[in-house]
């Protein structure tokens, strides 16, 4: 079992840390490549929702299905016809999440009961979030490069790690190995 745990991790390590180098040198294919993700999840929701309107034996449900399939569908196209404004929107959309998650978990650190320590911690961890959104909302086109590099750096770290488990997970099979062929 743990020759194909270490081979498993192996090869995912492996693939992370050329995702990892791809998305650092080039930003702009990382970009891309979320763009036609986002553009395949709408299609795909778009097919869902379909689906589910043909389903419903009430005429609600199937006009508001067909209606969100319809959006899904419309999104998918500007995301393929406009790949820019797209991935400019998601990076706002993800400031946007950034800030509000930010406050909330600014406002918890006021209404916890938690050690000082723990409340320092929930702040600060909020005002970096509401930093990040405030920076990806003044540039959206830097920050949509940088997390594209972020993501980058993530993904190398990430590889990095699941080689060295890798390497641990083999030289503990040798081990186990050793210990069963030696009879102790």
């Amino acid at each position: 079992m743990l020759r194909s745990l270490s081979a498993s991790l192996l090869w995912r390590g492996l693939l992370a840390v050329a995702i990892g180098i791809i998305a650092i040198l080039w930003p702009g294919v990382t970009i891309a490549a979320v763009v036609v993700i986002f553009a395949v999840a709408v299609f795909v929701d778009a097919v869902h929702q379909g689906s589910r309107a043909f389903s419903s034996e009430k005429a609600g449900p199937v006009a508001g299905h067909l209606l969100l399939a319809l959006l899904d569908i419309a999104a998918g196209v500007v995301a393929i016809a406009w790949p820019g404004i797209t991935a400019l929107a998601l990076t706002i959309w993800i400031g946007a999440w950034a800030v509000v998650t930010g406050i909330g978990e600014f406002a918890m650190a006021f209404a916890s009961h938690e050690a000082a320590g723990q409340r320092a911690l929930l702040g600060f961890g909020g005002l970096l979030s509401v930093a990040l959104g405030v920076a990806l909302f003044a540039r959206p086109d830097l920050g949509a490069v940088s997390l594209a590099e972020v993501f980058g750096l993530f993904s190398l770290a990430f590889g990095i790690w699941g080689l060295v488990v890798a390497v641990s997970a083999h030289h503990t099979d040798s081990l186990i190995e050793g210990t069963l062929r030696s009879g102790a």
